[in-house]
């Protein structure tokens, strides 16, 4: 886990920064900086889009009386997917355009929900719900 965030937050930066760079001396910087601004206002409207459609279907399974439980996970990589795109840098857009693709959050899901499943088969942690309560004084033998 440790490696990952070496990797999130010190080359993943650095990936972005050399890229940026590379395509900034092919097409110019002002083309560079605008097409960063276009990702960005695109990738808005998307995520607002699919964000309002899963939480109308959330409300919709709601009201049926269902859980919305793979809404929420979508609703959460859609969220994840909005911070990307606003991130200048093409790696975290391409990251971010590929979380709107329904089937990638489809599959990305079942992979998350298996990998829980088979953690708390291998005696991982498994959070109960509990209440402690205190006898009094009274109560002691």
């Amino acid at each position: 886990m440790l490696k990952f965030f070496f990797a999130l937050f010190i080359l993943l930066p650095l990936a972005e920064l050399y890229l940026l760079i590379e395509v900034g001396s092919g097409i110019g910087g002002f083309s560079t900086i605008a097409l960063c601004l276009l990702t960005a206002a695109l990738g808005g409207m998307l995520v607002r889009h699919q964000g309002m459609r899963t939480f109308l279907q959330a409300k919709e399974l709601m009201d049926r009386g269902q859980p919305p439980a793979e809404q929420m996970l979508h609703g959460i990589m859609i969220a994840i997917s909005g911070v990307l795109l606003f991130i200048p840098g093409f790696i975290t857009d391409l990251i971010g355009f590929l979380l709107l693709v329904p089937m990638i959050r489809e599959w990305l899901g079942r992979r998350i929900i298996s990998a829980q499943l088979s953690n708390q088969r291998k005696g991982g942690d498994i959070i109960i719900d509990a209440e402690v309560i205190h006898p009094d004084k009274h109560h002691l033998p």
